[in-house]
C-alpha cells in the first residue's frame, strides 16, 4: 500500500506560483509512475503532469510551459511547480500514484492511489 499527503495549496493572485508537494510512504519501490491531477467546481478531474521512475515526464497540452513536475526520491516527495497562475487553474490538486507488477523479485498487486487533495485558489 502506499499512502499520500499533498500540501502546498492556498489563496493566491494571478500571476503568481506555487509549489505543491505530495509525501509518499508505504511501498514506495512498487509505484510505477506518479502524477498530479485536478479537479475544479463541476467539471471533471483531468490529468495535469506525470512522471515515471526514471524521471521522464509527461504534461497535459494545457499545462505545458507553467508546470513543472519534479521528484526527490531521497525525500520520497513529487514536487508540482506552477508559474504565472490562471484564475482557470483554480481547482483540488489530487497526486496520484500507479502502483504494482514486479518490482525487485516481487509481485505488488496493480492498483491506484489518491491523496486527499490540496486546494488551489487563484484570483483576478
Amino acid at each position: 500500500q502506499v499512502q499520500l499527503v499533498e500540501s502546498g495549496g492556498g489563496l493566491v493572485q494571478a500571476g503568481g506560483s506555487l509549489r505543491l508537494s505530495c509525501a509518499i510512504s508505504g511501498s514506495i519501490s512498487a509505484i510505477n509512475l506518479m502524477g498530479w491531477y485536478r479537479q475544479a467546481p463541476g467539471k471533471q478531474r483531468e490529468l495535469v503532469a506525470r512522471i515515471t521512475e526514471a524521471g521522464s515526464t509527461e504534461y497535459a497540452e494545457s499545462a505545458k510551459g507553467r508546470f513543472t513536475i519534479s521528484r526527490d526520491n531521497a525525500k520520497n516527495t513529487v514536487y508540482l511547480q506552477i508559474n504565472s497562475l490562471e484564475p482557470e487553474d483554480t481547482a483540488r490538486y489530487y497526486c496520484n500514484a500507479d502502483f504494482g507488477g514486479w518490482h525487485s523479485g516481487r509481485f505488488y498487486y496493480p492498483d491506484v492511489y489518491w491523496g486527499q487533495g490540496t486546494q488551489v485558489t487563484v484570483s483576478s
